[in-house]
Protein backbone atom coordinates (compact mmCIF):
# COMPACT_ATOMS: atom_id res chain seq x y z
CA UNK A 1 0.00 0.00 0.00
CA UNK A 2 1.46 3.21 -0.84
CA UNK A 3 2.64 5.54 1.78
CA UNK A 4 0.46 8.54 2.00
CA UNK A 5 2.06 12.37 2.22
CA UNK A 6 -0.39 14.84 2.74
CA UNK A 7 1.27 18.67 1.74
CA UNK A 8 -0.68 21.56 3.30
CA UNK A 9 0.69 24.63 1.05
CA UNK A 10 1.50 24.43 -2.37
CA UNK A 11 4.11 27.05 -2.29
CA UNK A 12 7.47 26.57 -2.97
CA UNK A 13 8.05 24.22 -0.97
CA UNK A 14 5.19 22.11 -0.92
CA UNK A 15 4.91 22.40 -5.05
CA UNK A 16 8.82 21.18 -4.75
CA UNK A 17 8.28 18.17 -2.12
CA UNK A 18 5.31 16.69 -4.46
CA UNK A 19 7.50 16.80 -7.50
CA UNK A 20 9.43 14.70 -5.93
CA UNK A 21 8.06 12.38 -4.67
CA UNK A 22 6.68 11.29 -8.17
CA UNK A 23 6.94 7.75 -7.31
CA UNK A 24 3.71 4.95 -7.26
CA UNK A 25 5.37 4.46 -3.83
CA UNK A 26 3.82 7.15 -2.64
CA UNK A 27 0.06 8.97 -2.50
CA UNK A 28 0.89 12.45 -2.12
CA UNK A 29 -2.35 14.96 -1.30
CA UNK A 30 -1.97 18.51 -1.60
CA UNK A 31 -4.13 20.83 0.38
CA UNK A 32 -4.48 24.67 -0.16
CA UNK A 33 -7.21 27.37 0.33
CA UNK A 34 -5.95 29.01 -3.11
CA UNK A 35 -6.21 27.36 -5.93
CA UNK A 36 -3.20 28.59 -7.54
CA UNK A 37 0.59 28.23 -7.27
CA UNK A 38 1.85 31.64 -6.70
CA UNK A 39 5.01 33.38 -7.73
CA UNK A 40 5.15 35.83 -5.03
CA UNK A 41 8.51 37.26 -5.74
CA UNK A 42 7.00 39.10 -8.41
CA UNK A 43 3.64 40.06 -6.89
CA UNK A 44 4.77 43.41 -6.74
CA UNK A 45 4.84 43.63 -10.38
CA UNK A 46 0.92 42.76 -10.34
CA UNK A 47 0.19 45.32 -7.19
CA UNK A 48 1.66 48.34 -9.53
CA UNK A 49 -0.06 47.42 -12.87
CA UNK A 50 3.55 45.86 -14.56
CA UNK A 51 1.93 42.43 -14.34
CA UNK A 52 -1.49 40.88 -14.18
CA UNK A 53 -2.40 38.03 -11.82
CA UNK A 54 -2.39 35.41 -14.75
CA UNK A 55 1.19 36.25 -15.83
CA UNK A 56 2.67 34.80 -12.02
CA UNK A 57 -0.02 32.25 -11.24
CA UNK A 58 -0.59 28.68 -12.36
CA UNK A 59 -3.29 26.48 -11.18
CA UNK A 60 -2.06 23.94 -9.08
CA UNK A 61 -3.69 20.98 -10.98
CA UNK A 62 -2.18 21.86 -14.06
CA UNK A 63 1.40 21.56 -12.14
CA UNK A 64 0.15 17.81 -11.32
CA UNK A 65 -1.45 16.97 -14.31
CA UNK A 66 1.05 14.24 -15.85
CA UNK A 67 1.96 13.26 -11.96
CA UNK A 68 -1.32 10.94 -11.46
CA UNK A 69 -0.29 9.79 -8.21
CA UNK A 70 -0.81 13.33 -6.50
CA UNK A 71 -4.30 14.67 -5.92
CA UNK A 72 -5.16 18.13 -5.38
CA UNK A 73 -7.82 19.41 -2.81
CA UNK A 74 -9.11 22.48 -2.55
CA UNK A 75 -9.88 23.69 1.02
CA UNK A 76 -8.82 25.40 4.70
CA UNK A 77 -7.58 22.94 7.00
CA UNK A 78 -8.32 24.17 10.60
CA UNK A 79 -6.70 21.24 12.84
CA UNK A 80 -3.78 18.77 12.80
CA UNK A 81 -4.18 15.87 14.88
CA UNK A 82 -0.90 13.93 15.54
CA UNK A 83 -2.27 11.17 17.72
CA UNK A 84 -5.36 10.19 14.76
CA UNK A 85 -2.76 11.06 11.98
CA UNK A 86 -5.36 13.03 10.28
CA UNK A 87 -6.14 16.94 9.62
CA UNK A 88 -9.62 18.56 9.28
CA UNK A 89 -10.57 20.70 6.73
CA UNK A 90 -13.05 23.69 7.28
CA UNK A 91 -15.90 22.00 5.52
CA UNK A 92 -15.35 18.74 7.74
CA UNK A 93 -13.29 16.46 5.73
CA UNK A 94 -10.71 14.37 7.11
CA UNK A 95 -7.62 13.81 5.45
CA UNK A 96 -5.65 10.86 7.24
CA UNK A 97 -1.67 10.82 6.85
CA UNK A 98 1.56 8.77 7.54
CA UNK A 99 3.74 11.44 6.31
CA UNK A 100 2.52 15.65 6.99
CA UNK A 101 4.24 18.79 5.81
CA UNK A 102 2.91 21.96 6.88
CA UNK A 103 4.64 24.35 4.06
CA UNK A 104 1.45 27.74 4.47
CA UNK A 105 3.67 29.88 4.19
CA UNK A 106 3.86 33.63 6.41
CA UNK A 107 1.18 36.36 6.73
CA UNK A 108 2.22 39.64 7.59
CA UNK A 109 2.97 40.33 11.40
CA UNK A 110 1.45 43.97 12.23
CA UNK A 111 2.89 43.17 15.92
CA UNK A 112 0.18 43.71 17.84
CA UNK A 113 -1.33 46.49 16.00
CA UNK A 114 -3.70 44.09 13.68
CA UNK A 115 -6.29 47.22 13.58
CA UNK A 116 -3.87 48.32 11.26
CA UNK A 117 -4.02 45.78 8.57
CA UNK A 118 -7.41 47.76 7.16
CA UNK A 119 -5.60 50.80 6.65
CA UNK A 120 -1.84 48.97 5.27
CA UNK A 121 -2.53 45.96 3.53
CA UNK A 122 0.28 43.58 3.25
CA UNK A 123 1.41 41.98 -0.24
CA UNK A 124 1.00 37.60 0.40
CA UNK A 125 -1.81 36.99 -2.52
CA UNK A 126 -3.33 37.91 -5.68
CA UNK A 127 -6.33 39.79 -3.86
CA UNK A 128 -3.73 41.61 -1.62
CA UNK A 129 -2.08 42.81 -5.20
CA UNK A 130 -5.31 43.91 -6.85
CA UNK A 131 -6.19 45.83 -3.41
CA UNK A 132 -3.04 48.08 -3.33
CA UNK A 133 -3.46 48.44 -7.53
CA UNK A 134 -7.13 48.92 -7.32
CA UNK A 135 -6.05 51.61 -4.22
CA UNK A 136 -3.39 53.26 -6.12
CA UNK A 137 -5.57 53.80 -9.42
CA UNK A 138 -8.61 55.37 -7.52
CA UNK A 139 -6.07 57.46 -5.72
CA UNK A 140 -5.09 59.02 -8.60
CA UNK A 141 -8.53 59.40 -10.24
CA UNK A 142 -9.37 61.38 -7.06
CA UNK A 143 -6.32 63.35 -7.14
CA UNK A 144 -7.46 64.11 -11.11
CA UNK A 145 -10.84 65.73 -10.10
CA UNK A 146 -9.38 68.39 -7.47
CA UNK A 147 -8.74 71.41 -8.98
CA UNK A 148 -6.29 72.54 -5.43
CA UNK A 149 -3.69 71.37 -5.24
CA UNK A 150 -2.94 71.06 -1.30
CA UNK A 151 -6.22 69.51 -1.54
CA UNK A 152 -5.04 66.77 -3.42
CA UNK A 153 -1.74 66.24 -2.02
CA UNK A 154 -3.03 63.45 0.59
CA UNK A 155 -3.71 61.22 -3.18
CA UNK A 156 -0.70 61.78 -4.29
CA UNK A 157 1.58 60.25 -1.12
CA UNK A 158 2.59 57.03 -0.96
CA UNK A 159 4.25 55.28 2.18
CA UNK A 160 5.41 52.07 2.08
CA UNK A 161 6.28 50.58 5.43
CA UNK A 162 9.50 48.46 5.78
CA UNK A 163 12.51 48.60 3.64
CA UNK A 164 13.25 45.03 3.33
CA UNK A 165 13.16 43.38 -0.32
CA UNK A 166 9.75 43.85 -0.75
CA UNK A 167 9.39 47.39 0.58
CA UNK A 168 12.20 48.68 -1.50
CA UNK A 169 10.49 46.95 -4.87
CA UNK A 170 7.49 48.08 -4.12
CA UNK A 171 8.79 51.89 -3.08
CA UNK A 172 10.80 51.54 -6.38
CA UNK A 173 8.07 50.37 -8.38
CA UNK A 174 5.56 53.34 -7.39
CA UNK A 175 7.96 56.10 -7.50
CA UNK A 176 8.25 54.53 -11.51
CA UNK A 177 4.68 54.91 -11.89
CA UNK A 178 4.30 58.30 -9.51
CA UNK A 179 7.25 59.90 -11.55
CA UNK A 180 6.94 59.05 -15.36
CA UNK A 181 4.82 55.46 -16.19
CA UNK A 182 0.98 56.67 -15.54
CA UNK A 183 1.37 60.20 -15.40
CA UNK A 184 0.98 61.45 -18.74
CA UNK A 185 -2.23 59.88 -19.17
CA UNK A 186 -3.83 62.41 -16.19
CA UNK A 187 -3.88 65.95 -17.29
CA UNK A 188 -4.82 67.96 -14.01
CA UNK A 189 -2.10 67.44 -11.94
CA UNK A 190 1.56 67.39 -12.40
CA UNK A 191 4.23 64.53 -11.71
CA UNK A 192 6.16 66.55 -9.83
CA UNK A 193 2.93 66.69 -7.20
CA UNK A 194 3.21 62.86 -5.98
CA UNK A 195 5.64 62.08 -3.17
CA UNK A 196 6.63 58.19 -2.36
CA UNK A 197 7.69 57.65 1.14
CA UNK A 198 9.84 54.63 2.77
CA UNK A 199 9.76 54.38 6.15
CA UNK A 200 11.63 52.20 8.15
CA UNK A 201 12.54 51.27 11.95
CA UNK A 202 16.00 50.47 11.70
CA UNK A 203 18.42 52.76 10.18
CA UNK A 204 19.47 51.05 6.57
CA UNK A 205 17.64 49.97 3.70
CA UNK A 206 17.95 45.97 2.98
CA UNK A 207 18.72 45.24 6.56
CA UNK A 208 21.02 41.97 6.37
CA UNK A 209 22.04 42.58 2.98
CA UNK A 210 26.53 43.91 2.85
CA UNK A 211 26.58 47.34 3.86
CA UNK A 212 27.90 48.41 -0.03
CA UNK A 213 24.63 47.31 -1.30
CA UNK A 214 22.54 48.79 1.19
CA UNK A 215 24.11 52.25 0.79
CA UNK A 216 23.68 51.50 -3.19
CA UNK A 217 19.93 50.81 -2.98
CA UNK A 218 19.60 53.69 -0.87
CA UNK A 219 21.14 56.03 -2.94
CA UNK A 220 19.33 55.05 -6.12
CA UNK A 221 15.81 55.04 -4.56
CA UNK A 222 16.55 58.94 -3.21
CA UNK A 223 17.65 59.65 -6.89
CA UNK A 224 14.38 58.06 -8.33
CA UNK A 225 12.81 60.46 -5.77
CA UNK A 226 11.60 58.22 -2.78
CA UNK A 227 12.07 59.71 0.67
CA UNK A 228 13.54 56.84 2.81
CA UNK A 229 12.71 57.64 6.36
CA UNK A 230 14.97 55.58 8.71
CA UNK A 231 14.99 54.78 12.30
CA UNK A 232 11.50 55.64 12.41
CA UNK A 233 9.25 52.91 14.12
CA UNK A 234 5.35 53.44 13.20
CA UNK A 235 2.96 54.34 15.90
CA UNK A 236 -0.34 54.62 14.57
CA UNK A 237 -2.20 53.52 10.85
CA UNK A 238 -5.50 55.11 10.73
CA UNK A 239 -7.77 55.70 7.72
CA UNK A 240 -6.30 59.42 7.97
CA UNK A 241 -2.42 58.40 6.92
CA UNK A 242 0.38 57.25 8.89
CA UNK A 243 1.82 58.43 12.65
CA UNK A 244 5.57 58.39 13.27
CA UNK A 245 7.65 59.55 16.39
CA UNK A 246 7.63 62.80 14.61
CA UNK A 247 5.16 64.01 12.11
CA UNK A 248 2.41 62.80 10.66
CA UNK A 249 1.78 62.03 6.79
CA UNK A 250 -1.57 62.06 5.18
CA UNK A 251 -2.40 59.64 2.76
CA UNK A 252 -4.92 56.67 2.10
CA UNK A 253 -2.01 54.94 0.19
CA UNK A 254 -0.38 53.19 3.01
CA UNK A 255 1.25 49.72 2.16
CA UNK A 256 2.81 46.74 4.97
CA UNK A 257 5.88 45.06 4.16
CA UNK A 258 7.33 45.34 7.60
CA UNK A 259 7.34 42.01 9.00
CA UNK A 260 6.00 38.21 8.60
CA UNK A 261 4.81 35.54 11.08
CA UNK A 262 3.75 32.74 11.28
CA UNK A 263 0.10 31.54 10.12
CA UNK A 264 -2.75 30.46 12.63
CA UNK A 265 -2.84 26.61 11.61
CA UNK A 266 1.19 26.75 13.30
CA UNK A 267 -0.97 27.13 16.72
CA UNK A 268 -2.50 23.14 16.08
CA UNK A 269 0.78 21.91 16.56
CA UNK A 270 0.54 21.91 20.42
CA UNK A 271 3.43 22.46 22.68
CA UNK A 272 6.52 23.29 19.85
CA UNK A 273 8.33 25.86 20.62
CA UNK A 274 8.20 29.26 18.58
CA UNK A 275 10.13 31.97 17.69
CA UNK A 276 8.66 35.34 18.41
CA UNK A 277 7.31 35.94 14.89
CA UNK A 278 5.19 32.56 15.77
CA UNK A 279 7.37 30.36 13.38
CA UNK A 280 8.14 26.77 14.36
CA UNK A 281 11.48 26.16 15.46
CA UNK A 282 12.21 22.65 13.85
CA UNK A 283 14.81 19.75 14.23
CA UNK A 284 18.02 19.81 12.08
CA UNK A 285 16.19 17.35 9.58
CA UNK A 286 13.13 19.64 9.83
CA UNK A 287 10.53 17.47 11.30
CA UNK A 288 9.28 19.06 14.66
CA UNK A 289 9.86 17.89 17.96
CA UNK A 290 7.47 16.23 18.86
CA UNK A 291 6.71 14.09 16.22
CA UNK A 292 9.18 12.75 13.47
CA UNK A 293 6.77 12.04 10.28
CA UNK A 294 5.78 15.76 10.50
CA UNK A 295 7.34 18.33 9.09
CA UNK A 296 7.54 22.03 8.78
CA UNK A 297 9.14 24.13 5.67
CA UNK A 298 9.77 27.37 4.13
CA UNK A 299 8.50 30.73 5.68
CA UNK A 300 6.55 28.48 8.51
CA UNK A 301 10.00 27.32 9.89
CA UNK A 302 12.60 28.87 12.05
CA UNK A 303 15.44 27.01 11.19
CA UNK A 304 18.95 28.26 11.68
CA UNK A 305 22.01 28.45 9.33
CA UNK A 306 25.62 28.36 9.43
CA UNK A 307 25.49 31.95 11.01
CA UNK A 308 23.19 31.25 13.95
CA UNK A 309 20.29 33.31 12.44
CA UNK A 310 16.53 32.09 11.09
CA UNK A 311 17.09 31.53 6.93
CA UNK A 312 15.20 34.22 5.02
CA UNK A 313 11.66 33.98 4.37
CA UNK A 314 12.48 33.81 0.06
CA UNK A 315 12.46 31.18 -2.08
CA UNK A 316 15.72 29.35 -1.88
CA UNK A 317 15.17 27.73 1.50
CA UNK A 318 11.51 26.55 1.01
CA UNK A 319 12.62 25.01 -2.92
CA UNK A 320 16.09 23.21 -0.68
CA UNK A 321 14.02 21.95 2.00
CA UNK A 322 11.20 20.41 -0.02
CA UNK A 323 13.95 18.74 -2.25
CA UNK A 324 15.17 17.38 1.47
CA UNK A 325 12.30 16.14 2.77
CA UNK A 326 11.23 14.75 -0.05
CA UNK A 327 14.25 12.78 -0.17
CA UNK A 328 14.36 11.90 3.80
CA UNK A 329 10.74 10.38 2.97
CA UNK A 330 12.39 8.17 0.35
CA UNK A 331 15.23 7.06 2.55
CA UNK A 332 12.78 6.35 5.47
CA UNK A 333 11.06 3.47 3.57
CA UNK A 334 14.81 1.78 3.04
CA UNK A 335 15.70 2.80 6.74
CA UNK A 336 18.65 4.81 5.64
CA UNK A 337 19.86 7.71 7.69
CA UNK A 338 18.08 10.90 7.52
CA UNK A 339 20.58 13.38 7.89
CA UNK A 340 20.56 16.88 8.35
CA UNK A 341 19.28 19.88 5.89
CA UNK A 342 22.46 22.03 4.76
CA UNK A 343 21.54 25.48 3.30
CA UNK A 344 23.10 26.13 0.07
CA UNK A 345 23.09 30.27 -0.19
CA UNK A 346 22.70 30.92 -3.36
CA UNK A 347 22.83 34.69 -2.87
CA UNK A 348 20.63 37.28 -2.18
CA UNK A 349 19.00 40.12 -5.00
CA UNK A 350 16.51 42.90 -5.02
CA UNK A 351 15.24 45.19 -7.60
CA UNK A 352 14.43 48.81 -6.94
CA UNK A 353 13.39 50.05 -11.12
CA UNK A 354 13.46 49.78 -14.28
CA UNK A 355 17.39 48.46 -14.85
CA UNK A 356 17.95 49.10 -11.25
CA UNK A 357 19.08 46.36 -8.72
CA UNK A 358 21.55 44.87 -6.30
CA UNK A 359 22.89 41.34 -5.98
CA UNK A 360 25.65 39.23 -3.54
CA UNK A 361 26.51 35.86 -5.65
CA UNK A 362 28.46 34.04 -3.34
CA UNK A 363 30.49 37.47 -2.21
CA UNK A 364 30.13 38.86 -5.91
CA UNK A 365 28.48 42.42 -5.25
CA UNK A 366 26.52 43.32 -8.38
CA UNK A 367 24.39 47.10 -8.62
CA UNK A 368 22.71 48.67 -11.86
CA UNK A 369 21.46 47.08 -14.90
CA UNK A 370 24.06 44.43 -14.61
CA UNK A 371 22.02 42.59 -11.50
CA UNK A 372 18.80 43.78 -12.55
CA UNK A 373 19.28 41.48 -16.07
CA UNK A 374 20.51 38.77 -13.43
CA UNK A 375 17.40 39.22 -11.48
CA UNK A 376 15.20 39.29 -14.38
CA UNK A 377 17.12 35.83 -15.93
CA UNK A 378 16.59 34.14 -12.35
CA UNK A 379 13.14 35.24 -11.69
CA UNK A 380 11.98 33.94 -15.60
CA UNK A 381 13.83 30.40 -15.04
CA UNK A 382 11.68 29.90 -11.56
CA UNK A 383 8.39 30.76 -13.00
CA UNK A 384 6.08 28.00 -13.78
CA UNK A 385 5.06 27.03 -17.23
CA UNK A 386 6.66 28.47 -20.56
CA UNK A 387 3.91 30.17 -21.54
CA UNK A 388 3.64 32.49 -18.29
CA UNK A 389 7.50 33.07 -18.66
CA UNK A 390 7.07 33.71 -22.13
CA UNK A 391 4.33 36.64 -21.11
CA UNK A 392 6.14 37.79 -18.52
CA UNK A 393 9.14 38.51 -20.57
CA UNK A 394 7.38 40.39 -23.35
CA UNK A 395 5.79 42.50 -20.41
CA UNK A 396 9.29 43.49 -19.36
CA UNK A 397 10.58 44.12 -22.75
CA UNK A 398 7.34 45.70 -23.57
CA UNK A 399 7.14 48.05 -20.19
CA UNK A 400 11.60 48.88 -20.88
CA UNK A 401 10.78 50.04 -24.59
CA UNK A 402 7.74 52.28 -23.68
CA UNK A 403 7.65 52.85 -20.11
CA UNK A 404 3.79 52.01 -20.16
CA UNK A 405 2.40 49.83 -17.68
CA UNK A 406 -0.15 47.20 -19.19
CA UNK A 407 -3.21 46.25 -16.51
CA UNK A 408 -4.63 49.11 -15.20
CA UNK A 409 -8.02 48.15 -14.62
CA UNK A 410 -10.31 49.13 -11.37
CA UNK A 411 -12.68 46.57 -10.99
CA UNK A 412 -13.97 46.82 -7.55
CA UNK A 413 -15.72 50.51 -7.44
CA UNK A 414 -19.38 49.90 -6.66
CA UNK A 415 -21.05 50.64 -9.99
CA UNK A 416 -24.30 49.85 -8.87
CA UNK A 417 -25.84 53.36 -10.25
Amino acid sequence: MATHVVIVGGGFAGITAAKNLSSQDFKVTIVDKSNHHLFQPLLYQVATAALSPGDIAVPIRSVFSNQKNVNVVLGRVVSISKKDRVIRLADGDMISFDYLIVATGAKYNYFGNDDWEKNAPGLKSVNDAIRIRERILLSLEEADKIPDVEARKKYLTFVVIGAGPTGVEMAGSIAEIAKRNMMRDYRNFHKNETTVHLVEAAGTVLNGYPESLSDSALNTLTKMGVQVILNSPVEKITGEGVQLKNHFIETPNVIWAAGVGGTSLLDELKDEEKDRSGRVKVNRDMSISSDANIFVLGDAAHFEGKDGKPLPGVAQPAIQQGKFVAKLIKNDLKSMPRGEFKYNDKGMMATIGRAKAVADIKGIKLTGILAWMLWGVIHIFFLIGFRNRFRVFAEWVWHYITFKRGVRLITKKDDSD
